[in-house]
């Protein structure tokens, strides 16, 4: 008995111990806001890297998401006779939720884990230690500009995954199930609020791109310097990120729709 509390204690202080560096890795972070404007090309880099180079993965995944919205809607709404408002259910949805989670959880098996490896990677061979030599801040030089890209790129790539995912439920809806295309957009376009909806969909995807990228970079920074750690800390950032959104998202919803 005495073991299993032991434990427990050892793993509760272990976790504190770990988000107390995470918090204060954070702060580091922010205070590399100077760097980062002093040299906008290396933000710019960056946001091709984590954000262009994962547009090709949302659009495919948005595309076929929104297709099986829009199959699995029209099942549902044809048998009460509400065929006309498959539009709204597929932007809903969308918009509110899947857009948001499916983009952040994408985004941190492409973009998250790609840095985590890399700045892994570059503590492993000493490329950290050696900018500290020469008075260099790694993490207002390497860390922060790729922490600010993945802020910027999350909401952009949550945007193109929606959009793409209404592309995708119209040409199921439309194309092959004979849905009234101005039926289609009318509904949607009068359903659909702007501060519920869409802003709400905004914070979401905000909120997801600051945690995932903060979870990405600190685990890069902060994993064993060798081949084993670096591959542990990409597992962590993967796994480590789905529950963080997962959790988030049900605190946001119940924030935003529900009665708290």
């Amino acid at each position: 008995m005495n073991g299993i509390f032991r434990f427990l204690g050892e793993t509760v202080l272990q976790i504190f111990e770990k988000l107390g560096r995470g918090s204060y890795f954070l702060v580091l972070m922010l205070g590399g806001v100077p760097e980062v404007l002093k040299r906008p090309g290396l933000l710019i880099a960056q946001v091709y890297s984590v954000g262009v180079l994962t547009v090709a993965l949302i659009t495919i995944s948005g595309l076929f998401v929104g297709m099986v919205l829009g199959l699995q809607g029209y099942t549902i709404l044809s048998d009460f006779g509400a065929e006309q408002t498959l539009g709204v259910m597929v932007a809903a949805s969308l918009v509110r939720e899947l857009g948001p989670v499916v983009s952040a959880l994408l985004f941190a098996g492409r973009a998250g884990s790609a840095l985590t490896a890399e700045i892994g990677l570059m503590k492993a061979t000493e490329q950290l230690s050696g900018m500290e030599m020469m008075a260099v801040d790694p993490v207002k030089r390497i860390v922060a500009p790729r922490f600010f890209a993945g802020m910027l790129s999350m909401p952009l790539l949550a945007a193109v995954f929606s959009m793409i995912g209404v592309l995708g439920g119209h040409g199921v809806g439309v194309g092959m199930l004979g849905v009234d295309d101005g039926a289609f957009w009318s509904q949607m376009q009068a359903s659909l609020d702007v501060r519920e909806d869409i802003l709400n969909g905004i914070i979401k995807s905000v909120v997801f791109g600051f945690v995932v990228t903060w979870i990405a970079v600190f685990e890069g920074y902060d994993c064993l310097a060798t081949s084993e750690g670096v591959s542990r800390a990409t597992t962590r950032t993967v796994v480590h990120s789905a529950f963080a959104v997962l959790a988030l998202d049900f605190l946001l919803t119940a924030l935003m729709f529900g009665d708290f």
